[in-house]
């Protein structure tokens, strides 16, 4: 017969949600972890209480100058003096309103486009509506509206729209060029192969300086094409064959058993691109290709080259214009680098949401 001999009591299992377990699985989950999770939390305990002082408690936040060069924490007082010029740079200063109601009326259109309640047939009618009326609105010229030419257009509103404009015109281009990449037909192949390594293979720079310089002297005498023109085809067309490249990796992650079967079902060429393999390659690609929207509204800096000052570009002549505020630059480029750091971590969170959205069909 048999005897009943209790177990002896064993400790209660550790945690495996909430803040405590998180920080013992990526903090302390060994004692190199430790080590390193220690090591940086005192260099954190160390920078972090100075970087407040400087940054939020002896700060100016208004005022003159004077007032901040007496201070011994940031000037934030730079920014409320110069912000007009910072957003809106060289356009006349009594016609900002214009390009304040046309960057509402070019983000409100974006917004809307990344809304999946206005992904009806008449969005592509709003983007001819809007465009045409943020461009007339920009320019003037009409109604009593003081014309303001393309050059003198810089500052946020020029971000925006080089940033907007390059990347709707571009996608389609990449997946021409993808497709092309991997047609049958040698001629196509050998032409979207050599567009694309050629643009990969110079800088941004030489492309601009191609597009504004360069590329009038080609021209016919007494032609020429307007310098926002210029500027906007060619970050458009290097956008285009970065793009190409990563919807192309797509591409060829698609079974070659799923062409089979559509040419089987007596699917055209195009039938199958558009219901079949597009839609698969596009939603693989998603990561790579908001990756690559970043990268190019990041690079729209560049175009202070050819003499066309966008956010960072106004900065500057914010600052090198009035030799009083030009020490306390640091606050401005941080506060240019807080409106880039909200576009792009916007763009990543909807890019996260497009792939949850893609994922459900996964799920069933």
């Amino acid at each position: 017969m048999s005897t009943f001999t209790a177990v002896a009591a064993r400790p209660a299992p550790n945690t495996s949600s909430g803040a405590l377990a998180w920080c013992r699985a990526n903090l302390f989950h060994d004692w190199k972890t430790t080590l390193g999770s220690l090591v940086i939390g005192l260099l954190l305990l160390a920078v972090v209480p100075r970087l407040l002082n400087w940054a939020l408690v002896n700060a100016v936040w208004s005022g003159g100058y004077e007032t901040c060069q007496a201070a011994s924490g940031a000037c934030w007082a730079v920014v409320h003096e110069k912000f007009r010029f910072i957003l809106f740079g060289r356009y006349p200063h009594e016609e900002h309103w214009r390009a304040l109601v046309c960057t509402v009326m070019l983000l409100g259109l974006i917004l809307a486009s990344c809304t999946r309640e206005f992904w009806k047939p008449w969005l592509a009618l709003l983007w001819l509506a809007v465009l045409p009326a943020y461009f007339a609105l920009m320019h003037g010229g009409f109604g009593g509206l003081r014309l303001v030419e393309t050059d003198l257009w810089s500052g946020l509103p020029l971000t925006i729209l080089l940033a907007s404009l390059s990347m709707v015109m571009a996608f389609p281009i990449a997946v021409f060029i993808a497709l092309g990449r991997r047609s049958g037909m040698p001629a196509i192949r050998s032409l979207c192969t050599v567009y694309v390594e050629l643009i990969r293979g110079v800088p941004l720079i030489s492309v601009l300086f191609m597009a504004s310089f360069m590329f009038p002297l080609l021209m016919p005498q007494g032609f020429s094409i307007d310098v926002l023109v210029r500027v906007l085809a060619g970050i458009t067309l290097f956008a285009a064959a970065y793009m190409a490249e990563v919807i192309r990796g797509g591409l060829q992650a698609i079974p070659k058993g799923q062409l089979e079967a559509a040419a089987t079902l007596g699917l055209s060429y195009w039938q199958m691109q558009r219901k079949i393999v597009l839609p698969q390659a596009l939603a693989m690609v998603v990561p790579g290709l908001m990756n690559n929207f970043i990268s190019t509204f990041k690079d729209t800096s560049l175009v202070a080259i050819v003499s066309l000052y966008e956010l960072t570009g106004a900065m500057g002549m914010a600052m090198n214009s009035d030799a009083n505020w030009r020490p306390f630059r640091i606050e401005g480029y941080l506060f240019i680098a807080a409106i880039y750091f909200v576009f792009c971590y916007s763009m990543s969170r909807y890019s996260q949401w497009i792939e949850a959205q893609v994922n459900k069909s996964k799920q069933r």
